[in-house]
């Protein structure tokens, strides 16, 4: 992944003003330097031992951070926040963290929070802006939700939203969002630079489900695992506590499993996770019903975890999407529990079925302590960023440090489960389900002999 994209950064101009941050340049003085032009990360930790092929500008992630010189004269910066799409924990964090580096670090005294999304550009809207402070920011990190309001959609009126930001005088926007809220970034970005305006555009990617392509880790998915691993345990509990008890937890996770497999390798308590990833049947000699009859019978309890974008491809009969340009999905979570409930019913066997759907449970939630040290530097390498004038960039983690990575790049495409790679076999280990449940599987060990 990777390998086709450039991943050079654009910049508004040439930076010639000298940062208020006062850092070093120098190794060993004890003192936090800038991060210099020349640091770079690598997209990818292997290595292939042998010759090794000379690595190209484009082919490495910028390093985040302050740099010594700035494009923006602090005290003329107008910046906006603009918070969108669906909720995650940790958005109000990263609110908190761009306000108080701007204000405390770099003197900028005008920070305006657009409400609503996108829509708080629209005039037809009358959404009025919120102005934004240290004050007003200090213990938004507690709660949940947004600060500034959030909705799907509206980022489709690039030129209306642009008329907006030139109304504002806005010289940065930071667009805290999900995929199709970067998209509407990039798109205003491109608009900006048809009008031959100096606004830099810096996103910081949302998404609970963590599948961004390149980043290491979207901010809010440790909290979302945290919460599902109390959910599931609530599950086991219902379970194990009835005759032939099943637990059922949908969790989040559209196009990728992510959340699903890290909440059973952290719960332990786990007997079947069902992800977009990884192809199932429910009827047959090897599908799903028939191996969770087996656990029935030898455990007399089973806990299942399915992902929401499970099975689409068979529950989706017409392609629509919302707002925010996302599919329009059909509910696995009610579609599985019925028909378990029917196959059993059928087969004339007791069980005692909980479903449970924590979803808006826990994208409401504030984010924990991990996520929340996540979310603090996320914010403030967004704001080294726009003050250095980088624009149509999204901050990140790559290999354990934050970087710089293009708009176009991270919106072209997912990160999903690889069914072959390491968390996935390590979800099989902890949950002990089959390889693969498909009617006319073949183990390649059987297969050998």
């Amino acid at each position: 992944m990777g390998e086709n994209f450039d991943f050079t950064i654009e910049e508004l101009g040439k930076r010639n003003i000298k940062s208020p941050i006062i850092l070093s340049k120098a190794k060993g003085d004890f003192i936090a330097n800038y991060v210099a032009d020349d640091q770079f990360i690598r997209q990818s930790a292997e290595v292939n031992l042998g010759n090794q092929v000379a690595i190209e500008r484009s082919q490495v992630f910028e390093c985040a951070g302050p740099r010594e010189m700035i494009y923006f004269m602090p005290a003329y910066v107008h910046a906006g926040i603009v918070t969108c799409g669906g909720l995650c924990p940790g958005i109000n964090d990263v609110i908190r963290s761009i306000v108080r580096c701007l204000w405390h670090r770099y003197g900028v005294r005008r920070i305006t929070g657009i409400r609503y999304g996108y829509k708080g550009f629209l005039p037809e809207y009358q959404y009025p802006p919120r102005p934004l402070n240290p004050d007003n920011v200090d213990s938004i990190h507690k709660l949940g939700g947004t600060f500034l309001g959030s909705a799907r959609g509206g980022g489709k009126e690039v030129s209306k939203i642009v008329d907006a930001m030139e109304q504002l005088n806005l010289n940065m926007l930071f667009t805290i969002g999900g995929d199709g809220t970067q998209r509407g970034s990039l798109d205003i970005a491109d608009e900006i630079n048809r009008r031959k305006l100096k606004i830099a555009m810096v996103g910081i990617p949302k998404t609970v489900d963590n599948d961004f392509a390149f980043i290491q880790k979207s901010f809010g998915f440790d909290t979302a695992v945290a919460k599902a691993v109390d959910v599931v345990a609530a599950a086991h509990m219902e379970a194990n506590s009835q005759i032939n008890g099943i637990g059922l937890v949908k969790l989040m996770g559209r196009e990728s499993g992510f959340i699903a497999a890290h909440t059973a390798l952290a719960s332990h308590e786990v007997n079947f996770v069902l992800i977009p990833e990884v192809p199932f049947n429910l009827e047959g000699p090897n599908g799903f019903f028939r191996h969770l009859e087996e656990r029935l019978k030898s455990r007399k309890h089973a806990v299942v975890i399915v992902a929401e974008g499970a099975m689409q491809e068979q529950l989706v009969k017409e392609v629509k999407t919302d707002a925010g340009g996302n599919l329009k999905m059909a509910d696995v979570g009610t579609y599985l529990r019925d028909r378990i409930q029917q196959h059993f019913e059928e087969k004339k066997i007791e069980i005692n079925l909980k479903y449970i759907d924590p979803s808006y449970i826990i994208r409401s939630a504030p984010a924990e302590p991990g996520d929340s040290i996540y979310c603090e530097r996320l914010g403030n390498a967004a704001a080294h960023a726009a003050m250095a004038g980088k624009t149509k960039v999204i901050i990140g983690l790559v290999n354990n440090e934050f970087v710089h990575l293009p708009m176009k790049a991270v919106i072209s495409q997912r990160s999903h489960v690889d069914p072959e790679g390491n968390l996935w076999r390590d979800t099989l280990d902890a949950t002990h389900q089959p390889v693969l449940m498909v009617n006319q599987f073949e183990h390649p060990e059987t297969a050998e002999k």
